[in-house]
């Protein structure tokens, strides 16, 4: 899978999120990254919005409300992981204050509190083993007028390959 269709694959926006989580309320949420689960004392920090007003590298305007969850990934003694309510409930009390957009799309941001912090996508939850699994990807940079262009072309070669019973796809 190339880094554009990870992309992709991996944006869930605010109000799925929540639906999720709202369904398994009390499941332990647990947000993975870099190939690991965040620490059982993890912080949501901040939760803050904004607005974009941007012109992308083909000179085409573009906006869109984004917003960015703040995880600080420490350990501390006897605590586990959220609940999925907590968290749910957390994001709810910002939105009361500030009203974030149930259609926004998530970005999070992720630090040890010694590392730089990292810039990840969310995946819809999984769940599995008895808690609520979020797989954060890296947020790479790309080219908004080439994006749709790549997503065509590698669905043009997946589709169109000839397989064992079939010469050519329909």
């Amino acid at each position: 899978m190339n880094v554009i269709d990870k992309t992709l694959s991996n944006d869930i926006e605010l109000g799925a999120l929540l639906a999720a989580l709202d369904a398994h309320a009390d499941s332990p949420l647990v947000f993975r990254y870099d190939g690991h689960d965040v620490k059982a004392g993890y912080h949501v920090t901040e939760v803050k919005t904004g607005r974009f007003d941007a012109l992308d590298c083909g000179a085409n305007p573009e906006s869109w409300t984004e917003i960015f969850v703040q995880l600080w990934d420490i350990d501390e003694d006897g605590r586990t992981h959220m609940l999925s309510e907590k968290f749910a409930k957390i994001i709810r009390k910002v939105s009361e204050h500030v009203g974030l957009p149930m259609s926004a799309k998530l970005t999070f941001e992720v630090s040890d509190g010694t590392a730089p912090m990292a810039l990840y996508c969310a995946a819809p939850p999984r769940i599995a083993a008895g808690r609520v699994s979020v797989e954060l990807a890296p947020r790479p940079a790309s080219c908004k007028p080439r994006d749709p262009w790549l997503v065509e072309e590698k669905a043009k070669s997946v589709c169109c390959a000839p397989s064992a019973n079939q010469s050519c796809c329909a």
